[in-house]
């Protein structure tokens, strides 16, 4: 069977609209490796199918991708894109969530450019059919999700149509110095001993912090042996991986098309609980990674979002809502002026 084969798309665990497709990738040293694409489709009236989906995003299709120890999960935001006459589909790349297997380790990569198959194989499906010809691509990251897809867009100039990145992971934790001083040795652990294990500084705060945060009317069913109340393991080859992606953004990368960064107004240290991890970002220092986001391409928008998490779009209500409506504005001008500017260009 085929990837593009339409047998090959099966009931996904979100239910529902959603539907998951199977995305082999071959092997590795610990075995069959596969990604998984998850996709929610426009609803259509009758009237739309027979003339046509006057909708600002019915031309446009969008790529998710997930962060660090994360997966898929998030109903609304695929149901944001949808809403808007968009296809949403959502990738959850080898070694997480629904691409995990037994005899696996969690998450491990050994360089982010291997990412790329996982991408390739998630845009072969996701163009397959006549239906698919000729749409835009938007770009839809989280975290380390963001790092990725902003290193791919970077590699891969018009394919994307715009990129929006969710507290992407641009710049190392604690300072470009301390990065630049601990790379060569985590570089030479990578290089001998790969699968060495960081000692685990998660102590379950930022997991915490998103159950207080809860918000009664966009409920979410978090698997937590897909999405841990701790993180993962961190391994020096993966570490390895994730600084030399951060030297590449510090060093400056050219992202061709808009970009739109989602970032909580202000950090905070989750050295033990308190409430005001609620209504901050618990893992990214947000004013470096602002800072960072402006090397990656010379349109870039960043939206501070008082109160937001690490993850925006699991904030409180009134911060959850807030990013809502600064990515609403932001994809209603970003669609318009590029339909505008493809009016007049030349054929």
């Amino acid at each position: 069977m085929s990837r593009s084969d339409p047998a090959a798309w099966t009931a996904d665990v979100l239910g529902d609209e959603f539907e998951q497709l199977t995305l082999p990738l071959g092997s590795d040293d610990e075995g069959e490796v596969v990604a998984t694409l998850v996709r929610a489709l426009p609803h259509r009236t009758a009237w739309q199918r027979l003339f046509g989906d006057g909708r600002q995003l019915a031309d446009t299709d969008v790529l998710y991708v997930h962060g660090w120890s994360d997966y898929f999960f998030q109903k609304r935001l695929a149901r944001f894109w949808t809403g808007r006459g968009a296809r949403f589909f959502a990738l959850d790349l080898r070694k997480y969530g629904r691409s995990l297997r037994d005899y696996q380790t969690p998450g491990y990569i050994g360089s982010l450019d291997d990412y790329d198959r996982d991408i390739a194989a998630a845009l072969a499906a996701m163009q397959a059919g006549s239906d698919a010809v000729g749409r835009r691509l938007v770009l839809l990251g989280h975290s380390t999700g963001g790092l990725i897809l902003s290193l791919w867009a970077a590699r891969n100039p018009g394919v994307a149509s715009a990129v929006v990145l969710n507290s992407p992971w641009l710049e190392f934790q604690l300072s470009r110095f301390t990065r630049e001083t601990i790379t060569p040795l985590v570089g030479l652990r990578a290089k001998y001993r790969p699968l060495d294990r960081a000692p685990q500084v998660d102590l379950g705060y930022y997991t915490r912090a998103q159950q207080e945060a809860a918000d009664p009317a966009d409920p979410m069913d978090v698997n937590l042996a897909w999405r841990p109340a701790q993180t993962m393991a961190v391994h020096a080859g993966w570490l390895h991986a994730i600084l030399a992606g951060h030297a590449t953004i510090a060093a400056g990368i050219a992202i061709g098309v808009p970009v739109c960064v989602l970032l909580s107004q202000r950090s905070a240290v989750p050295t033990a609980w308190s409430d005001d991890l609620t209504r901050a970002d618990s893992v990214l220092v947000v004013d470096d990674i602002a800072r960072a986001a402006l090397k990656i391409g010379p349109s870039v928008t960043i939206e501070r979002i008082d109160g937001a998490l690490h993850d925006v779009f699991l904030s409180r209500h009134d911060a959850r809502e807030l990013a809502y409506d600064r990515l609403g504005y932001w994809v209603d001008g970003w669609s318009a002026a590029d339909r505008a500017a493809r009016r007049t260009s030349p054929a």
